[in-house]
């Protein structure tokens, strides 16, 4: 990974701790896109804010992933007390041995620059993969990663004490993207809720836990081009096994759940 540069507070990665404070500028946001999911128990998400990603996609969604994604109500649904909860089961379906969700607002909501955040709680064990994360708009057009990829949070199950906040795009993704981690001393982030975010300008890419900045990337960090100039849309999924986490083990309870209070995005 390249330099991270930021310019107000020099930081430790992997000892960033949520008391820790900052002096960063006044930002002055405006809200332009936001879910709550209200609603009653079992009822799905918003079809005007929310698609879904369904089935195994090419190879395991290009990860060799072990999860079916459904809409079913099993996996994906309100709770009736102001959360989405994405759940994943141990179970066989579609030929595959667990089942989970992936949303998207594809084709319904992207936006250039701005703070995108969620505040939501994630599952734990060996072989899960929660995220929240962004991909271009223009993915159709010209592809992954060319499309570029921010992952806003993803985290391995079986480290539950620590957040990855990532770039992919030409020449810097998979196991060569740009990469910060944020580790928590005390506590997991499963146990309670957290905000993860990221304010995107024209000339960096800022990653925050709880409002702490612990990462910042600019153009002169990747390795490649910078990809960050064009629309893009939001993704919340808890994929199974993987290259990156690799497969589930008897350590592993199911069901797990992601449990999201909100997403919110301000220009």
């Amino acid at each position: 990974m390249g330099p991270i540069a930021l310019a107000l507070l020099a930081l430790g990665l992997n000892s960033c701790q949520p008391e820790e404070t900052q002096q960063l500028p006044e930002r002055n946001w405006s809200l332009t896109w936001s879910d709550d999911f209200d609603g009653a128990a079992g009822a799905a998400p918003d079809p005007t804010k929310w698609t879904y990603d369904q089935g195994t996609g090419e190879n395991g969604w290009g990860n060799q992933e072990l999860q079916y994604y459904t809409d079913r109500p099993e996996n994906v649904a309100l709770d009736g007390e102001g959360n989405l909860v994405i759940t994943a089961l141990r179970e066989t379906f579609g030929g595959m041995p667990f089942t989970s969700a992936r949303i998207t607002t594809k084709g319904l909501f992207a936006q250039r620059y701005g703070r995108f955040e969620a505040r939501l709680k994630t599952p734990f064990g060996p072989g899960l993969w929660p995220a929240f994360w962004m991909l271009g708009d223009n993915i159709d057009d010209v592809s992954w990663p060319q499309c570029g990829e921010i992952d806003i949070m993803e985290m391995r199950g079986q480290q539950p004490n620590i957040t990855l906040g990532s770039l992919h795009g030409p020449g810097y993704s998979g196991g060569s993207s740009i990469t910060g981690s944020y580790a928590l001393e005390n506590g997991r982030f499963d146990t309670e809720y957290h905000l993860y975010a990221v304010e995107w300008f024209e000339d960096r890419i800022d990653f925050f836990i709880d409002d702490f900045l612990y990462q910042r990337i600019t153009p002169e960090d990747v390795t490649g081009e910078w990809v960050y100039d064009e629309p893009f849309f939001l993704l919340l999924n808890v994929a199974v096994g993987g290259t990156f986490v690799g497969f589930p083990t008897s350590q592993t309870p199911f069901p797990q759940q992601m449990i999201v209070d909100y997403v919110r995005v301000y220009q």
